[in-house]
């Protein structure tokens, strides 16, 4: 009979073997993650949901003015230069909120970064703070919503 030496059947891999194969699976992960870069990607959703929510206050600002034939909502008069919009003082105030929420505005958006959850203007003594600032020029009452928060060297604002 033919003798078979045990240590050679044994099966597996060697320690080695798998570090090597770790390292490999680590090296690709880095690379995927800096390629990524998902830092970058939230601040790029971030500005696109701030994008988003300028219009949508404008366009609530607008059609309001369009209802009431010119007449800016409480809270906001003509020069005004980046005035909160927020229940805080120096603010557009409680007025503003509710002129616009619910028939212009299901809410009034929040920043996803340095807006504060807020109780909703309809609800007494309820507070907001939006992160949003607008602005209405003195010489041709043209509107200027801005996001108050800058990633990636970006200011979002937009002009009617």
């Amino acid at each position: 009979m033919l003798k078979i030496n045990s240590s050679k059947l044994q099966k597996g891999f060697t320690l080695i073997e798998l570090l090597v194969v770790i390292g490999i699976l680590a090296v690709l992960l880095a690379i995927t993650l800096i390629a990524i870069n998902p830092a970058r990607q939230f601040a790029q959703a971030n500005n696109t949901q701030r994008a988003s929510d300028v219009n949508a206050i404008l366009n609530a600002v607008h059609q309001y003015l369009v209802d009431s034939k010119g007449v800016l909502p409480a809270g906001l008069v003509s020069g005004d230069v980046d005035k909160p919009i927020s229940s805080a003082v120096g603010g557009t105030g409680e007025a503003f909120c509710s002129a616009l929420v619910t028939l212009y505005i299901a809410a009034l958006p929040v920043d996803p970064q340095s807006g504060t959850p807020f109780t909703t203007c309809l609800v007494a003594g309820g507070g907001y703070a939006t992160g949003y600032t607008i602005s209405v020029s003195a010489a041709d009452n043209r509107l200027t919503v801005k996001a108050t928060t800058i990633e990636l060297g970006t200011q979002i604002s937009v002009t009617r």
